[in-house]
């Protein structure tokens, strides 16, 4: 008897699963994606756009389940995609406004931050992400979900020398100021010039020293003594939105 193909619960990095309508409806709306099959609810099929291009095979929660990783709320469809195409920092730069908001993340790896401070990013009109290729999350379904659709909107740079990045970001005229809970700068003083990058080291570590050291200012932002830190997507949306009101 014919054994019945294993589908991994998340996909693989060549081709990840993403889940949740949000998700799964930018990526559709999104040309530059290349949706490789889905997997639906009749009801879910409804509010779903599905290219004619697209195989789609109906199924039941319970099928749908045994698609992604335990628990995931897959909101009855999943699909099966292509990594979008590599984003170069210079592009990006190139096109910057006069006024524009650059996030730089130093080894942020939970895939659930990352998410939600692209969602974030989209909410205060961000131009875009730069991570360190090796130490961030993959493009993957835990991301794509917590970014609620931003996965396919904001442009996200890895690049292998964060520093490197940092120093070709300030020749571009970016004002590099490093989120820290040890400065002693609020972060509305140390805002200025119009074009600013935002620099977000991981909880707990923060940014390495050789982050902080091609940045230009650090700044914190001003929490009461109740807390010590703030989740970093939190602190990120509070800074977009300082940044984008300044």
């Amino acid at each position: 008897m014919a054994r019945k193909r294993s589908h991994p619960s998340s996909g693989s990095s060549s081709r990840p699963r993403f889940w949740g309508r949000h998700a799964v409806a930018a990526a559709l709306d999104n040309p530059e994606r290349r949706v490789r099959r889905a997997w639906t609810t009749h009801e879910a099929a409804g509010f779903m756009n599905f290219p004619a291009d697209v195989p789609v095979t109906m199924a039941d929660v319970a099928d749908l389940g045994r698609l992604v990783p335990s628990d995931a709320p897959h909101q009855g469809v999943v699909i099966e995609v292509d990594p979008l195409e590599d984003i170069w920092l210079g592009d990006i730069l190139a096109d910057a406004a006069d006024r524009s908001i650059l996030l730089v993340l130093d080894q942020v790896t939970d895939p659930h931050n990352v998410g939600a401070i692209f969602r974030s990013a989209a909410a205060f009109g961000a131009i875009g992400i730069v991570t360190q290729d090796r130490h961030s999350p993959t493009e993957g379904g835990v991301l794509a979900k917590a970014a609620s659709g931003a996965l396919e909107t904001i442009p996200w740079v890895r690049v292998v020398n964060l520093a490197r990045a940092l120093e070709e970001i300030a020749e571009r005229g970016f004002w590099r100021i490093g989120l820290s809970g040890e400065a002693n700068t609020d972060l509305k003083n140390a805002l200025g010039p119009p074009r600013v990058a935002l620099v977000l080291g991981a909880e707990g570590p923060g940014m390495r020293a050789n982050t902080r050291d091609h940045t230009d200012a650090l700044a914190r932002l001003p929490i009461s003594q109740a807390i010590d830190s703030l989740n970093v997507s939190n602190a990120a949306a509070i800074a977009l939105y300082a940044a984008s009101i300044a």
